[in-house]
């Protein structure tokens, strides 16, 4: 068995009571937590044939919501799946919800989108008649300064991220099994999270965020050939061009990887976390290093730039 508490995750984050009461949206309508509920025969519950973005909540307002409706679009589109608003619509829904909650700051949500009921168990998407299944969960959820100050650890998987004539990794699809079982897998190693290898032998990204080097005072990424199309991971490297900071999508491997002076992940929820150990190898001084905490301000500061933009 996992003990939940033993190991930190990027998804740290101090209880909040209020969570036990919000409202969660269903297709059109709102709930309280312990009812809402989808069909048993709900492709995504069968399947997990749907898509998801995770999105956060700043000032009252959804950061980069633009790129991540781009984002659930394109893959919806991408398996022929018919969300059934435009993107205004969705948006809207997104505040409304917020809204019923009294959500206007420090939130994080999950909208996650399936191909809807099905008349009977089986894969075919012609068997899904009813419509697609929308659901909104937003939570009071702030990132763990302990984790942020602490940093994780990574265990290089077995599990390689596949090419895109296998299952295109820049789908953000429910179906996660490939992560969770190389996350598993990190975690009986004792470590916290998995880093996954490009089909290649390099390094490609984590089971569930977005991972960074630093080398010299150079940032670098995977090509992102292999990898989710992170939302955080585009403006880290955009913040990082705005200030000058030498950043570069390229392939290296593990030997790269342990010799760096610092390392980081990335992911919507908590925008950059540390990685201070890899494979039992201490990485630079073992804690958060200069240009992390450069980048998480700069990030800071882009953020609020979009908060405050009309």
């Amino acid at each position: 068995m996992i003990d939940p508490t033993a190991l930190a995750t990027t998804h740290d984050s101090e209880h909040d009571p209020r969570n036990d009461a919000i409202k969660i949206y269903v297709n059109g309508e709102l709930f309280p937590r312990d009812e809402a509920k989808v069909s048993v025969f709900d492709s995504g519950f069968m399947l997990g044939d749907g898509v998801w973005e995770g999105l956060r909540l700043y000032g009252g307002k959804l950061a980069f919501v633009d790129d991540h409706m781009d984002r659930l679009f394109e893959a919806a589109k991408a398996i022929d799946l018919d969300i059934g608003m435009t993107k205004p619509e969705l948006v809207a829904a997104l505040y409304e919800t917020l809204a019923a909650n009294g959500m206007t700051d420090g939130v994080h949500i999950r909208l996650m989108i399936t191909r809807g009921k099905k008349k009977t168990p089986f894969q075919d998407p012609r068997f899904s008649i009813y419509g697609p299944t929308i659901v909104i969960i937003p939570e009071f959820k702030v990132a763990s300064e302990a984790t942020i100050n602490r940093g994780i650890r990574l265990f290089t998987v077995h599990v390689h991220r596949g090419a895109p004539d296998v299952q295109d990794p820049k789908l953000n699809s429910h179906s996660k099994l490939n992560c969770i079982v190389a996350m598993i897998q990190a975690i009986k190693a004792g470590a916290d999270e998995g880093l996954m290898l490009d089909p290649h032998g390099f390094v490609a990204t984590c089971n569930s965020v977005n991972f960074f080097i630093v080398r010299k005072g150079e940032v670098w990424t995977s090509t992102g050939d292999y990898c989710m199309p992170g939302i955080t991971r585009a403006k880290v490297i955009q913040v990082c061009r705005e200030a000058s900071i030498p950043v570069f999508e390229k392939n290296f491997s593990l030997v790269e990887t342990y010799g760096a002076d610092e390392a980081f992940v990335t992911g919507t929820f908590g925008a950059q976390t540390p990685v201070v150990e890899i494979d039992g190898r201490v990485i630079g001084d073992g804690k958060p290093g200069p240009m992390f905490w450069r980048i998480r301000e700069l990030y800071k500061a882009m953020v609020a730039r979009n908060a405050a933009a009309t």
